[in-house]
C-alpha cells in the first residue's frame, strides 16, 4: 500500500494557492497575459530542504577546560558558554552543546573507553558518549546543595571523586552516574589541624604507587592524604599561602603545590611538618637570606619524570610583580636549565603529552598543550629551545576580528590548487619538525567532491582564502590590503583625515569572480581595491589610484524659484584625458575656501614601490575624498565585472562607476540623479528635471569645471564636453541664484521641514528624539545655513536600512506617502545604494536583443537601470570610451532591494558575463595576442547584440517581498510577500538540485526557501533569532544548500537546508573513537613484587559499593538520564538515511536476540542432554537394588 503523505498534500496546497494569487495579481497588471509556471518545469519541492548544522569552525570562544586521552589521542576542550570541542587528527572535529549553557569548570576523559565527563558551573555532572560521531548525554547528576569545585578520575577505574565548596568528597559510579554512600567530610579530613573552615577543594588525586591513598586539597593551604580503607586522614599537611595546584613524582614519595605568593613547595610524603623544599623561580633572592619577594599566582605546575634525565617542572604564571607589560608566560624547569615561553595570550589551561598513561610510571613528556585565551599552542620539550608545532587546525579566524565573510561553493576545480600554491609560500618557518601528536579518530567519508571556498575579511584590512569543501576548513592563501597604504608609526602621525579611530583598513565587503579571479575589496575608509590574481611575482612602482567627490547636499536643490537652467544629459562617459597618470597623485587641494577639508582621502597611497608576491597583486585603488568639511560616507554596495572591466559602487549618496582596464571613472552621480525625469518621489516639484540633472554640478560648487565635466557627460554630443561655456555659464548663475535664496529661507521653515520629514521617515521610536533635537534647533537663533544643511545630512542614511530596521516595529514603507513633497527632502538625501548587479539582458520595455547594462537597487525599494555601451575588444577596449547612459526603467519593491539575478525560459540562473583567467604578467608573442583577440567575442555591444526572441525573468528581493519580473515586457508575473513585521538580512539566488530557488534569512530568525520562478515557499524553519550584528554582517548563503554565519568572534558555524546533505552528514562526520589496546601496566620487577614495592591496587567496587557504603541522600543530588545510547540515536536520525539506520540498528537488535535464543536454545539442549545422562546413570545403578539398599 502506497504511504500517504501530508507535506505533498499542504505542498500542493502552497503552490495552488501561491499560483491563483500570482495569477490574480498579473491579471490585474497585465490582462491576458500568461503565469509563467506554464513555460517554466520547477522541480524542487518541500522534500528537498532540511536544515540541520554541519560543522562548527575556528578556535573554541572562551575557553575554560581542557582535557587530552593519551591512548585514543582526542583532545577536548570546554567553553564558558557550555560547549565542548574535541579534535583528533586534522579534520577531525566535532562540535557538542550542553543544554544549560551553563559554564564547564572541568573535563575529565574516560581514557580509552570513548567518554568524557563534563562538570557545569551550574554543578551538573555529564557523562558524554563519544563511540557514536555525534556524541550525546549518557547520564547526568545535578546536584543539590553542595557546588562542584573539582573532580578526579584514576586511569582504569570507574568511580569519580568530586570536590566541592564546602570541603567534602563525594564519590560517583561513572557506569550508572550515581552517588556512593562513601562520603569524606571536611571535619573529618583536618580533624584538629586546623581551627577554621580549610576553603573550598581545588585538588584531589590518588597516591600513584597506593591508590588506597587520596590526597585532597583545601584552598587555605591545607593537604590531607586519606586513607580510604581506614576512612581516616593519614598525614595532613599546612602551608601559609594558598594553594592552587598539586602534582606528584610517580614513585609517590613526593608531590609539589603551587601557591599565590609565586612559590612551589616539595613535600615529602612522610614529612608532613614542613616541606622539603621552597622554591620562588622568578622572585629575587636577597642577599641577607630573607625570605624572596611575593610573585604573581603559580595558578598549575606538573611534575613530570624521565628515564634517562632530569624531571620536569612546568607551571603557569608566578611572575614578578615589577614586570610590567610582560606578556603570560608558561615557565620549564629541566635539571638546572630554567626556560620562559612567552605567550600571545592568558593562559587558561595546559597539560604535558606523556608516553604512558600511568601515573606510576616514568612519564617521559614530550609536548606541553597550552590552552590560551584565543589560541592553542603545543610545545615540542623533545627539541632545544622549545619549538612550537605547526597548528593544522582552522584555530586562527579570529587573528584578526572578522568583518565580513563570503561562501563560494562548486568552485572552478583550479581555483584551490592555484591559491594553495601561491599561499604555500607564505608559510613560517622554525616549526617543530615532528609530526602533530594529536592524531586521534578517523576521518569521514566525504562523498560531496565540488570544491568550496570561503573569504574572510578582517579589520586589520587582510583577507583570508579557504578550503571549505567536504565539511573541513584549512587556510590556502592570506593577503593583506594595508600594503597599498602608507603607515603611520604612531598616534601623532595618524591622518586627521581618518573617518574611523581604530582599524582604517578594516574590510567591509568583498566582490569576487572565482572564474576570472578578479577581486573588488571595499574598506571602512570608503577605499576600493582592485585585485588581479597572478603566479608571478612583480614590483609596482606606483600604485595607481582614482579620487571620486561622491558627494551630494540635499539643502542646494531647494530653490523656491522657478529658474531654469540648460538641460545637462545624465549620459555619462568616460573622459581619454582622465588617464591614470592625473590621478595617481593625491590633489594639492587640502582646504576649501572657508578652511575646510576638501579634496583629501581618508588614507595616504604608498609613495615607494611595492613589491608583490604571487597571487593578488594591487591594481588601482579608488578613494573617496573629503568635501567641504564632510568626511566620504562608507560604501554600502559593490559589484565588478571582469567581462566589462568595470567597477561599481555606491552609498548614501550615489553611485561611481570605474573603467579599471583604462584607469578611468565612468560615472559619478547623487541617487537622485539617476532617476532622470521618471522620478516617482516628486523631489522638485515645481522643475525637477532641469534642476536634477544639473545636480552634479550643484553638489560640487567648490569644484573646477573639470570634475562638473566628469561626472556629467553626455555620448551625444562627440567627444568634446557636453557643456559650452555659454552652459557653464548659465549654470553659474543659477548656483548663485540657488545659494542667495537658501540663505534668505527662514530657520523655521527647514526646522519644520525637518521635522515632520523626520517623523514620517523615521522610526517611532526614534521620533521624540528626534523632536527634541529639532526644538531645541528651533530656539538656537544664531545656527548659520551651513550648520542647517550639515543637520539635514546627517539625519540621513549612513549605512543601509539594515541598521535602521533594528528599531521599527511597525513597516513604514509604504504606509508613508511617496508623493508628498514635504518629505521627499528627508526622503531623497536618505536614499542609499544598496545592491548593485552586472547582466546582459533586455533593459527597456521596447527591446528585441539584450545588452550589458546594470541594475541598481536603493533603499527606497527603486530598481534603476543604467545601460553599458562597451567597445569591441582588443586594442579598441583600451583606447575606446565605455558609454554610460541610463535606459529610464524604474521598478519599485516594498523595502530595500537585497538581491537581483535573472532567469532564462527554463528557468536556470544566468550568470554574469566573465572571462576566463589569464597569468597578466605574461608577455605573448604577437601572433598569439592577435589570435587571441579574433577569437575573442565582442556580443557584449549593444549594436552588436543579436536579437533574441526569448523571454528572461529578474529575480528582485527585498527587505520584505520579492518579485518575478518577465523581460522585456516588465510585467510582474510573481510576488510574494516574504514578511511582514520582520525584515530579511540576508538574500540570495543559489542552485539546488539542478534547479535555482530564493534563500532568504530574516531578522526574526527564520530562514525561508522560494522556488523560481513562481516563489513558491519550500522551507520555513524558525533557526536563530538574531541577537548579535556580527550574525546579520557575516550571514550568507550558497550553492548545493550551503550556509554559514559567524557564531561568535571566534567560530564559524556552517549549516544546509539541503535534505540530501543532512542524509549523507553522518557519513561524512569522521569518528572520534576508535579501537586502540590499552598500552600494557609497567613492569614491578622480581624485588618489586617480592617485597611488595610495585604500585597496590585497591578494591574500590567492595569500599564504595551500595553493599558496604550504603546508599547516598536523595537530596544530596538528582540523576537526570540522558539520550546518548540507541535511543537518543533513534530519536535524532531522520530522513532515508535515518530510516536505513534505524532499520539497521533494528536488524542488529534482532540478530542479536536470535543469537541469544540460539545460545539459550543450546544450553537447553546441552542441560537435557546431560540431564538425561544423568537419568540413565542413576536408572542402570539402582536397577538391580532392593528398596531397602537405599
Amino acid at each position: 500500500m502506497k504511504k500517504f503523505n501530508i507535506r505533498k498534500v499542504l505542498d500542493g496546497l502552497t503552490a495552488a494557492a501561491a499560483a491563483s494569487a500570482s495569477s490574480s495579481s498579473s491579471s490585474s497588471q497585465q490582462p491576458g497575459q500568461r503565469p509563467a509556471d506554464s513555460d517554466i518545469v520547477e522541480s524542487l519541492c518541500s522534500e528537498h530542504f532540511q536544515l540541520c548544522k554541519t560543522v562548527r569552525h575556528g578556535f573554541p570562544y572562551q575557553p575554560s577546560a581542557m582535557a587530552f586521552d593519551p591512548v585514543q589521542k582526542i583532545l577536548a576542550i570546554g567553553t564558558q558558554s557550555g560547549s565542548l570541542r574535541l579534535f583528533g587528527r586534522p579534520g577531525v572535529e566535532c562540535y557538542c552543546q550542553h543544554d544549560s549553557s551553563a559554564g564547564v569548570i572541568q573535563l575529565q576523559f574516560l581514557i580509552n573507553e570513548g567518554a568524557l565527563v563534563s562538570a557545569l558551573a551550574d554543578d551538573t555532572l555529564h557523562l558524554w558518549n563519544l563511540r557514536q560521531k555525534r556524541p550525546a548525554i549518557l547520564h547526568s547528576l545535578k546536584f543539590n546543595k553542595e557546588r562542584i569545585t573539582f573532580c578526579h578520575l584514576p586511569f582504569q577505574s570507574k568511580w569519580l571523586y568530586v570536590g566541592t565548596e564546602r570541603g567534602n568528597v563525594h564519590i560517583v559510579n561513572v557506569e550508572s552516574f550515581t552517588l556512593s554512600g562513601y562520603v569524606i567530610m571536611w571535619n573529618k579530613a583536618i580533624e584538629l589541624s586546623s581551627k577554621s573552615h580549610p576553603g573550598l577543594i581545588v585538588h584531589i588525586s590518588d597516591n600513584p604507587m597506593d591508590e588506597g591513598k587520596l590526597l585532597i586539597g583545601f584552598e587555605s593551604g591545607t593537604l590531607v592524604l586519606w586513607d580510604l580503607k581506614s576512612k581516616k586522614g593519614e598525614y595532613r599537611y599546612s602551608y601559609d599561602e594558598a594553594i592552587h595546584s598539586v602534582a606528584w613524582h610517580h614513585e609517590g614519595k613526593q608531590f609539589v603545590c603551587s601557591h599565590s605568593d609565586g612559590s612551589l613547595t616539595v613535600w615529602n610524603v612522610r614529612s608532613p611538618i614542613k616541606p622539603a623544599q621552597i622554591i620562588t623561580p622568578h622572585a629575587k633572592q636577597p642577599k641577607d637570606g630573607k625570605k624572596p619577594e611575593s610573585c604573581k599566582p603559580i595558578l598549575k605546575v606538573e611534575y613530570r619524570t624521565c628515564k634517562s634525565g632530569e624531571p620536569f617542572i612546568i607551571f603557569s604564571g608566578g611572575l614578578s610583580y615589577d614586570t610590567v607589560g610582560r606578556r603570560p608566560c608558561l615557565t620549564v624547569m629541566h635539571g638546572k636549565s630554567t626556560a620562559v615561553l612567552e605567550m600571545d595570550y592568558p593562559i587558561v589551561d595546559f597539560l604535558t603529552l606523556c608516553e604512558t598513561p600511568y601515573a606510576s610510571d616514568f612519564q617521559d613528556p614530550f609536548a606541553v598543550v597550552v590552552l590560551l585565551e584565543k589560541d592553542l599552542v603545543v610545545v615540542d620539550l623533545g627539541q632545544n629551545g622549545y619549538p612550537i608545532f605547526e597548528n593544522p587546525y582552522p584555530l586562527d579566524i579570529h587573528e584578526s576580528p572578522v568583518t565580513c565573510c563570503e561562501y563560494f561553493a562548486d568552485c572552478p576545480v583550479d581555483l584551490i590548487p592555484a591559491l594553495y600554491s601561491v599561499g604555500a609560500k607564505q608559510k613560517r618557518q622554525g616549526y617543530s619538525k615532528k609530526e602533530w601528536p594529536i592524531n586521534g579518530g578517523n576521518w569521514g567519508l566525504g562523498t560531496q567532491s565540488y570544491p568550496e571556498i570561503i573569504i574572510t575579511g578582517h579589520a586589520d584590512g587582510s583577507l583570508k582564502f579557504w578550503d571549505a569543501s567536504a565539511i573541513t576548513l584549512q587556510v590556502l592563501y592570506k593577503m593583506k590590503t594595508s600594503k597599498v597604504f602608507e603607515k603611520s608609526r604612531n598616534k601623532e602621525e595618524k591622518p586627521y583625515t581618518d573617518i574611523v579611530d581604530e582599524d582604517p583598513y578594516a574590510i567591509q565587503i568583498i566582490s569576487w569572480c572565482p572564474e576570472s579571479r578578479m577581486l573588488c575589496v571595499a574598506g571602512v575608509s570608503a577605499h576600493v581595491i582592485v585585485y588581479k590574481f597572478s603566479k608571478q611575482e612583480v614590483t609596482t612602482e606606483v600604485i595607481q589610484m582614482l579620487e571620486i567627490r561622491l558627494h551630494y547636499e540635499i539643502n542646494d536643490l531647494e530653490s523656491p524659484e522657478t529658474d531654469q537652467i540648460p538641460t545637462v544629459g545624465i549620459s555619462c562617459q568616460g573622459s581619454n584625458s582622465q588617464t591614470a597618470n592625473s590621478q595617481s597623485h593625491p590633489s594639492t587641494s587640502s582646504t576649501s575656501s572657508d578652511g575646510l577639508r576638501d579634496n583629501v582621502p581618508c588614507l595616504k597611497i604608498r609613495s615607494t614601490p611595492l613589491k608583490q608576491a604571487g597571487g593578488y597583486q594591487a591594481e588601482v585603488v579608488i578613494q573617496l575624498v573629503w568635501v567641504n568639511g564632510e568626511p566620504p560616507q562608507q560604501i554600502t554596495s559593490l559589484a565588478v565585472n571582469s567581462s566589462y572591466g568595470l567597477l561599481v559602487f555606491g552609498n548614501c549618496n550615489g553611485i561611481a562607476m570605474v573603467d579599471y582596464i583604462q584607469k578611468t571613472i565612468l560615472l559619478n552621480l547623487g541617487t537622485i540623479e539617476l532617476y532622470g525625469s521618471n522620478d516617482p518621489y516628486q523631489r522638485q516639484p515645481k522643475s525637477p528635471r532641469k534642476t536634477r540633472q544639473a545636480s552634479g554640478g550643484l553638489c560640487d560648487i567648490n569644484e573646477s569645471s573639470t570634475v562638473l565635466d566628469d561626472r556629467c557627460k553626455s555620448p551625444t554630443s562627440g567627444s568634446a564636453s557636453s557643456c559650452n561655456s555659454e552652459d557653464d555659464q548659465k549654470l553659474h548663475n543659477f548656483i548663485e541664484k540657488v545659494k542667495i535664496k537658501s540663505r534668505k529661507l527662514s530657520k523655521i521653515v527647514v526646522s519644520d521641514i525637518a521635522k515632520m520629514s523626520r517623523k514620517l521617515s523615521l522610526p517611532t521610536e526614534l521620533k521624540p528624539d528626534l523632536e527634541l533635537g529639532v526644538e531645541s534647533k528651533n530656539r538656537a537663533q544664531g545656527i548659520n545655513h551651513h550648520l542647517e544643511k550639515r543637520q539635514l545630512k546627517n539625519d540621513g542614511w549612513s549605512m543601509t536600512s539594515l541598521y535602521m530596521h533594528f528599531t521599527h516595529v511597525k513597516d513604514n514603507s509604504f504606509s508613508r506617502s511617496r508623493s508628498s513633497s514635504v518629505t521627499s527632502i528627508d526622503k531623497e538625501s536618505r536614499e542609499a545604494i544598496t545592491a548593485l548587479h552586472f547582466s546582459e539582458t533586455y533593459t527597456r520595455k521596447a527591446d528585441t536583443c539584450t545588452s550589458p547594462c546594470l541594475w541598481v537597487g536603493t533603499t527606497l525599494g527603486t530598481v534603476l537601470v543604467i545601460v553599458l555601451n562597451l567597445p569591441p575588444g582588443g586594442e579598441q577596449r583600451l583606447t575606446q570610451p565605455v558609454i554610460v547612459s541610463p535606459s529610464g526603467t524604474i521598478l519599485r519593491l516594498k523595502g530595500a532591494i537585497l538581491r537581483m539575478a535573472f532567469l532564462d525560459t527554463t528557468g536556470s540562473l544566468i550568470h554574469p558575463a566573465h572571462d576566463p583567467w589569464k597569468e597578466p604578467n605574461i608577455q605573448e608573442e604577437k601572433d598569439e595576442k592577435d589570435k587571441c583577440r579574433k577569437l575573442r567575442p565582442v556580443s557584449v555591444s549593444p549594436s552588436s547584440s543579436q536579437e533574441i526572441s526569448e523571454t528572461q525573468y529578474a529575480v528582485i528581493c527585498s527587505e520584505k517581498q520579492a518579485k518575478v519580473i518577465s523581460l522585456p515586457s516588465q510585467n510582474c508575473v510573481y510576488k510574494h510577500n516574504i514578511t511582514e513585521t520582520s525584515f530579511v538580512l540576508r538574500a540570495d539566488i543559489v542552485g539546488l538540485n539542478g534547479s535555482t530557488c530564493l534563500a532568504c534569512f530574516c531578522a526574526n530568525g527564520h530562514i525561508m526557501t522560494f522556488s523560481l520562478p513562481s516563489l513558491r515557499p519550500l522551507l520555513d524553519v524558525n533557526y536563530l533569532p538574531l541577537t548579535d550584528m556580527r550574525i546579520a554582517r557575516t550571514f550568507c548563503f550558497t550553492n548545493n544548500g550551503q550556509a554559514l554565519y559567524l557564531v561568535s568572534p571566534t567560530e564559524i558555524q556552517r549549516i544546509t537546508y539541503s535534505q540530501g546533505t543532512c542524509e549523507n552528514l553522518q557519513e561524512m562526520l569522521g569518528e572520534l573513537f576508535t579501537p586502540v589496546e590499552t598500552p600494557d601496566a609497567p613492569n614491578r620487577g622480581f624485588f618489586k613484587g617480592l617485597f611488595g614495592g610495585g604500585a597496590q591496587s585497591l578494591d574500590r567496587e567492595e569500599l564504595f559499593g551500595e553493599s558496604v557504603a550504603g546508599k547516598a541522600s536523595r537530596s544530596l543530588a538528582q540523576h537526570i538520564p540522558g539520550t546518548g545510547g540507541i535511543e537518543g540515536v533513534k530519536g535524532a536520525a531522520s530522513g532515508v538515511a535515518g530510516e536505513m539506520a534505524r532499520a539497521r540498528i533494528a536488524l542488529d537488535e534482532r540478530g542479536q536476540k536470535l543469537s541469544e535464543l540460539e545460545e539459550r536454545t543450546a544450553a537447553m539442549l546441552y542441560s537435557a542432554d546431560t540431564f538425561s545422562k544423568h537419568a540413565h546413570e542413576m536408572m542402570l545403578k539402582c536397577k538391580d537394588k532392593k528398596w531397602y539398599q537405599f
